[in-house]
């Protein structure tokens, strides 16, 4: 009987221990799934009864160099509207087809959608009297700045996949894209068109560690001047502006520009509009390239600073005949590089040979890219083989013919030069940050790298700075700016199946201690003297007024 009871109290214990055992995994599901994911799953059960609006972008911000967002910083007012509501109440809908932002066959579009919750986008001026409650307004963050600032830099996204397409969007996604969260919740009945409720729901991280964005080497403030100076001028073509000392670039443009969040009325655009003139389109640099020949002279002969030469308005090369600018008579090799003199550097070119003027022309970074960090970079073009012999050197003479160059790469020119010979690689880029702006990972940048000697360097910055004392560049006024040195240039090319004359200027400033180097291409402008030299002057005039040189 013993026995029987000490078996019988044994099962006991064994299933009260079972039996707590459960009740104990059951008390820590429940607290799991209450406490720990409850929220979570309180999330999940409200999504499925709701729509998510999304009120921030989910990617990372752009900085400028002053840690500037340059994205992630304009607002648009939204209307959150039922479609039952806007498709059976007239008044409505002529109230939001009048203040809507969007174009008429934006709306049209997005009224026969399948979304049965609105997101539209009004101006300032709309409002409702008397509203109804299940309409909202939401204040939403656009990823792109109104004004579309440095669109082809920053480039643009898919937005239903939220990935990079162009850009530093595209060369920076993996750490562009973020889970930080901003969501507008609107819960909504059975029938999907009573809204019940609007609750702000936010998930920010917490780790300031997390790599989330970019900072660049470029200038609000500059990028500002540019792109307000090219289009009150109607300019096509592009801007760069480098920091001499540090070869950081403050500022690169294009134009036409484009509006990042309706890309596809640009994709037939015949203006390239998509295209970032800058680094992606290669042009003849035309007498820009003068100073690559001039350069090559020196270097295979410094005795050419004391020849003369002869123009009688042309030159001849195998029955082939070149016009010059004008009839310069004789002419010393410093008039001839300021006055832009075709004869004269064409019968330099048949002295030194093709050859000697391309190989310069590669270790001063033509033909290759200058690599800023951005995979549309193109290498540009220089002619090789049979293209260097004969007649061509004509063409190599003066930059026409087989000769394509980027703005990018003229800007390298001119560094080069204003820096005493010494290429200091051009940079966009300072490094990957955390969402406040401190960099995480510095961009890596190449070292300095000596490249034409010092001496012949000097003579080009004298030659440059001629240009604009008594040359092609003459009629700028930039006294105000402490003087300046550049070439102009007029390029002839076949742009959209017509021939058309694209016009340079690049060039620094001041001319003690230079600053800056300014590249201009004015897309079917003309003399470069006229359309290219008047935009570096206002925009250098612009600068100082908030950078004076001294």
């Amino acid at each position: 009987m013993e026995k029987k009871r000490k078996y019988y109290n044994k099962r006991l214990i064994v299933f009260g221990i079972f039996a707590t055992m459960i009740f104990v995994l059951l008390g820590v599901r429940l607290y799991y799934i209450q406490i720990y994911k409850g929220q979570k799953f309180s999330e999940m059960a409200l999504m499925q009864r709701s729509k998510e609006i999304s009120l921030y972008p989910k990617r990372g911000i752009i900085f400028d160099k002053n840690l500037e967002p340059l994205t992630n910083v304009d607002t648009t007012t939204k209307l959150i509207i039922p479609k039952s509501i806007i498709n059976k109440n007239k008044d409505i809908y002529d109230l939001v087809s009048k203040h809507t932002t969007l174009s008429n066959s934006e709306f049209y579009k997005l009224l026969h959608s399948n979304e049965y919750l609105l997101q539209i986008p009004v101006d300032e001026e709309f409002y409702i009297e008397d509203k109804p409650s299940s309409i909202f307004f939401a204040e939403v963050v656009d990823r792109y700045k109104k004004k579309n600032t440095l669109s082809h830099v920053i480039g643009y996204i898919n937005k239903a996949e939220n990935t990079g397409e162009t850009g530093l969007e595209r060369v920076y996604d993996e750490y562009l894209k973020i889970n930080d969260k901003k969501s507008l919740i609107i819960e909504y009945d059975k029938s999907r068109t009573i809204v019940l409720n609007g609750t702000e729901y936010v998930n920010e991280l917490s780790d300031v560690n997390n790599p989330s964005g970019v900072k660049l080497s470029i200038d609000s403030k500059i990028q500002n001047i540019v792109e307000k100076t090219l289009d009150e001028n109607n300019i096509k073509g592009s801007v760069i502006i480098a920091e001499v000392d540090t070869g950081k670039i403050l500022s690169m443009a294009s134009r036409p520009n484009f509006n990042q969040d309706n890309i596809q009325e640009y994709l037939n655009n015949n203006e390239m509009a998509l295209y970032n003139k800058a680094i992606q389109v290669g042009y003849p640099p035309g007498s820009i390239f003068k100073v690559v020949v001039l350069l090559a002279a020196l270097e295979s002969e410094t005795d050419f600073i004391n020849r003369d030469f002869y123009c009688d308005g042309f030159e001849e090369i195998n029955n082939v005949k070149i016009s010059c600018t004008s009839k310069h008579g004789e002419i010393n090799l410093e008039d001839a590089f300021a006055n832009s003199c075709n004869s004269a550097f064409i019968q330099i070119g048949k002295e030194i040979g093709g050859k000697k003027i391309i190989d310069l022309a590669k270790r001063l970074g033509f033909g290759n890219k200058i690599n800023i960090g951005l995979v549309e970079e193109i290498e540009g073009n220089l002619p090789k083989g049979n293209s260097l012999l004969g007649p061509a050197i004509g063409n190599i003479s003066i930059g026409q013919g087989e000769i394509e160059a980027t703005p990018l790469q003229i800007t390298n020119l001119l560094m080069i030069i204003a820096n005493n010979g010494v290429q200091k690689h051009l940079t966009l880029i300072e490094g990957v940050t955390n969402k406040e702006g401190k960099i995480l990972k510095e961009y890596n940048k190449e070292p300095d790298v000596p490249v034409i000697s010092s001496t012949i360097s000097n003579i080009a910055y004298d030659y440059l700075i001629s240009v604009v004392k008594n040359g092609t560049g003459r009629y700028m006024d930039v006294a105000s700016i402490g003087g300046a040195g550049g070439k102009t240039g007029s390029a002839e090319a076949i742009f959209h199946k017509e021939h058309t004359i694209h016009g340079w200027f690049s060039g620094f400033y001041p001319v003690k201690n230079p600053k800056y180097v300014i590249t201009v291409l004015v897309e079917n402008g003309g003399s470069g003297s006229k359309s290219a030299a008047p935009i570096f002057e206002k925009i250098s005039k612009e600068i100082n007024k908030i950078y004076p040189v001294y």
